[in-house]
């Protein structure tokens, strides 16, 4: 079955074939692209990466705003046979310099202030460091434009880089048939038609950010690419572009419900779809009563798989803290602690198996084995399967519950965040001996980070320094919210700094 479904598959540049040609894809502040224009757009855009990168399978990063050089390039990246590795915007330098040296990238497309943030040594691999208004400007001048691709569906098209429980961010690698058949999945759960606009609030780097994109233009729909400063700037898209569908982080929601709703920008609405993070009780009736006219789908899932689970809008009220179901193309099993499928109600670790399921982790052996495993027995599919490290439970009626993570990972505002990356930036500035990087509990954010850190020589000028030191190294989505400083840190059993009781102590 999983053969059968990524041979259907098609590159991932055919997307801009699905709309009608007059139809409007892509609704920026000043310009409308119709399919017509978005299919010449990126055979140029196409031609000229062509022409800059010739090598087959060189990687071509962005690192900048959302606008048409963002939209456009995880296409024309894959119609000129390249990998397209993006970048969130807002990650800083250290971060950046991390991707560009593990996936080899040849060539970065950024916004001009960010790339003057890079040091030489950052983009000594490169080839060359281009603006983004450069580089639409020189697409422009090309002579003929490039054709849709026959790339086989199986090769890589995307490195998604996603924060890991340790260690520096890791790159997901996605074939052109995992993104395709994603975006077919959602459109087709989702219901998405040619009528539809989405407003594409999601970093485009995230997966969940750029199906926005991908299953919008599957379905002939229209994209409203937004970077907003403030809740209220969403509302406003929604009514200046006739926004129906939005996709957000439970942050955001909360944002969004506390805000007085003008009747017919409400009314505009037709889905909310949420994902990275679990909505709660209060929250889902919060939108409810907003949008009742509106579908709300909560949705589950993983960059390793790009999404594993979502929930019948029609179950929302009556289940609202369940995750629902598997997405078409997905297999969704739970494995118990002795390795079966567990029964009604037992506890046990999501598994996902299907085409769904990414190529492993760049570059990277040790950690792809870890995750990426044989499927278990009982398995439909068979094949290479992700085992996600969640907590899951199926009742009778098959409705998938979340239980907990296995791991450290601390997930904020939507973002998937690595206790090791905060931990070695504390200790890189100095000031710092010791340090536990924590998720606790935060009724807006899913969870905030917490540092316990002790410190190296004078406390009084650790505890002065240490937050604007960390304000210049990490990005606002990693910065503590608290730093709680100890003379010792107490040590676990096994040695290591005993992060179960630390976060036992911070939590009471």
């Amino acid at each position: 079955m999983a053969h059968d479904l990524r041979t259907a598959a098609r590159p991932i540049d055919h997307l801009a074939l699905s709309g009608a040609a007059e139809d409007p894809a892509l609704l920026l502040r000043d310009t409308v692209f119709t399919f017509e224009d978005l299919r010449s757009r990126i055979g140029a855009l196409g031609a000229w990466l062509n022409r800059a990168l010739p090598e087959p399978g060189a990687r071509v990063a962005s690192w900048a705003a959302k606008g048409e050089l963002s939209c456009l390039l995880p296409l024309a990246a894959a119609r000129a046979g390249l990998v397209h590795v993006p970048i969130n915007p807002l990650l800083k330098r250290a971060q950046v310099a991390h991707i560009l040296k593990d996936s080899g990238a040849r060539l970065l497309i950024g916004s001009p202030a960010r790339l003057a943030t890079l040091e030489p040594d950052d983009i000594a691999g490169l080839y060359r460091c281009v603006g983004e208004a450069e580089a639409l400007a020189e697409a422009d001048g090309v002579d003929a434009e490039l054709g849709p691709s026959s790339a086989d569906p199986d090769s890589l098209a995307a490195i998604l880089y996603t924060s890991g429980s340790t260690g520096r961010p890791k790159g997901v690698m996605l074939s052109h048939a995992n993104m395709w058949l994603g975006a077919e999945s959602v459109a087709t759960y989702l219901g998405l038609s040619a009528a539809d606009r989405t407003l594409a609030v999601l970093p485009l780097s995230f997966d969940y950010g750029q199906n926005q994109l991908l299953s919008t233009w599957y379905a002939g729909g229209a994209v409203a690419p937004l970077d907003y400063l403030t809740p209220r700037d969403v509302v406003k898209a929604i009514s200046r572009y006739d926004i129906t569908t939005l996709a957000a982080v439970p942050p955001l929601w909360v944002q969004l419900a506390e805000l007085d709703w003008p009747v017919e920008a409400a009314a505009r609405l037709r889905r909310l779809t949420n994902s990275g993070g679990a909505l709660t009780v209060p929250l889902v009736r919060s939108l409810r009563g907003l949008f009742p006219q509106a579908r709300l789908f909560a949705m589950y899932g993983l960059t390793e798989a790009f999404r594993s689970t979502y929930l019948d809008p029609a179950l929302i009220d009556s289940h609202p803290t369940s995750m629902g179901r598997a997405i078409p193309h997905a297999e969704i099993l739970v494995i118990n602690d002795a390795g079966t499928i567990a029964a009604d109600g037992e506890e046990g670790e999501l598994v996902h198996c299907g085409p769904l399921v990414a190529q492993g982790y760049w570059q990277d052996p040790e950690r792809t084995a870890e995750r990426f495993r044989p499927a278990p027995a009982g398995s439909g599919h068979g094949g290479t399967a992700v085992w996600s490290g969640d907590r899951v439970r199926r009742e009778a009626d098959g409705l998938l519950y979340f239980v907990g993570r296995r791991d450290a990972m601390i997930k904020s505002a939507g973002n998937r965040i690595s206790p090791q990356e905060i931990e070695d930036a504390a200790i890189a500035t100095g000031l710092v001996a010791e340090a536990v990087a924590l998720g606790l509990p935060d009724e807006r954010l899913g969870q905030a980070v917490h540092l316990v850190a002790r410190a190296l020589g004078d406390p009084a000028v650790a505890q002065a320094e240490l937050p604007r030191r960390l304000a210049q190294e990490l990005p606002n989505f990693m910065q503590p919210k608290a730093i709680h400083w100890r003379e010792v840190i107490p040590v676990g059993p096994n040695g290591k700094l005993d992060r179960a009781g630390l976060l036992e102590e911070l939590t009471r």
